[in-house]
């Protein structure tokens, strides 16, 4: 392991040079021409443009592009440009059914989040139902010769965004119908998508093959037909079809040793993190830097706000992005937000090994709810937490299921 270096930092312009250049050889190579731009100023553009009326009706549509509802918004929520509590302000005077089908979507984002943040790096097993694949051969690339797949499979790879629909279509193809590991595919989709987060990534695959619901999701031509009809019209196997009809009906088997904590949190503050800044102690000197993680860039993250004129640090961690090798337009993504940053604030980009001291500056910064922030964090000396802004405070009940959280949570959301 190499000494935390010291980077300059990148432009809009020379983003994707500036990943090539910096950070090669922890990115697997791909064209990024053609992936949505990072940064507030892009993010903030996107909401702006966002029109949900028909989104109800539409949301589900997947070719022709012109007819998608879907607002493409998610990579831009994942890394905190946008914040669930905004964008949910953003639809109040949207038309009531689409408002409602809008928020009901963040809902899923935010119990996502709850999830993870309560049980972790346990996402990575089926929860309540047993996903057994019937190969034991790992997969590591999607099938070919259908349209719907293939299209779906070469949008990913171009742009890093695909819809909810496609990914329905994908998740339950790999699994429910070819029987392949869940998680092999989970991690495809966590290296190509800019939206990729483990508690988004996890909870939509946990869920279309059943290990939340014990209820697969069956993908066959028929959604096809209905959502992008020209794929069927114009792939070479429409006369033998490989998914003319829908696959087994086969219902798993309920774990006999669930997770006892989809049922009850023991440390529910331990998941929601400081509910205002919290100083470490006394003793801590006043803030000299404010640290900023992938999961919070925007403007609004907590700690950026409240020191609008300390400098900014993040620092690009070396091992996990070693381990990870996510696809390129990734980088390219994360590195346009810091450079759109810099336009406003001074900002100091390290890559290293963040579980090390790789600054002596006195650190605020704001909570994660994901696993790796605690160990981060204590590598270093941050002086102010800020608390996550949560769209509904984590509760300690139920949350095997979506239904089971939602009935917990009330129906006011936290200021934001």
């Amino acid at each position: 392991m190499t000494e935390p270096m010291l980077l300059r930092t990148p432009t809009m312009a020379t983003a994707s040079t500036w990943i090539a250049e910096h950070m090669g050889d922890l990115f697997r190579p791909g064209s990024t021409a053609r992936v949505m731009a990072g940064g507030q100023q892009a993010a903030d553009a996107a909401l702006a443009a966002t029109d949900l009326a028909g989104y109800a009706k539409r949301r589900n549509d997947v070719w022709p592009v012109s007819r998608r509802g879907a607002t493409a918004l998610s990579a831009y929520i994942r890394h905190g440009l946008l914040t669930l509590p905004r964008v949910w302000a953003s639809a109040e005077h949207a038309p009531d059914s689409d408002r409602k089908k809008f928020r009901d979507e963040l809902l899923w984002q935010e119990y996502a989040r709850h999830l993870y943040a309560r049980i972790g790096r346990e996402s990575a097993k089926s929860l309540r139902y047993s996903i057994i694949p019937r190969t034991g051969d790992r997969h590591l690339s999607w099938p070919e010769g259908m349209s719907c797949v293939d299209d779906s499979v070469a949008e990913l790879a171009e742009h890093g965004w695909i819809t909810n629909q496609q990914r329905m279509w994908l998740a339950s193809h790999w699994s429910v119908r070819l029987g392949w590991s869940w998680r092999d595919g989970e991690d495809l989709f966590f290296q190509q998508l800019l939206d990729g987060s483990r508690a988004a990534n996890r909870a939509g695959w946990q869920w279309t093959v059943g290990a939340l619901t014990g209820k697969p999701y069956g993908f066959s031509r028929w959604q096809v037909e209905k959502r992008a009809p020209d794929l069927c019209r114009r792939c070479s196997l429409r006369s033998a079809c490989p998914i003319e009809s829908w696959p087994p009906d086969v219902s798993p088997a309920p774990r006999a040793d669930p997770d006892p904590r989809l049922r009850h949190d023991p440390d529910p503050m331990a998941t929601t993190g400081p509910l205002t800044a919290q100083a470490r102690s006394d003793a801590e000197p006043a803030a000299q830097a404010v640290w900023l993680t992938a999961e919070s860039l925007g403007d609004d993250d907590p700690a950026l706000a409240a020191h609008p004129d300390l400098p900014v640090m993040f620092i690009w961690d070396e091992p996990l992005l070693q381990q990870l090798k996510l696809s390129a337009h990734r980088g390219v993504f994360l590195a346009q937000c810091l450079a759109d940053l810099a336009q406003r604030r001074e900002v100091h980009i390290w890559r290293g090994d963040p579980r090390t001291r790789w600054t002596t500056l006195a650190l605020a910064t704001t909570y994660a709810p994901v696993p790796g922030w605690t160990e981060r964090a204590a590598a270093v000396s941050v002086t102010q937490v800020h608390p996550w802004p949560w769209l509904f405070r984590p509760h300690a009940g139920p949350i095997q299921s979506f239904t089971a959280w939602r009935s917990k949570i009330g129906d006011v959301p936290l200021q934001p």
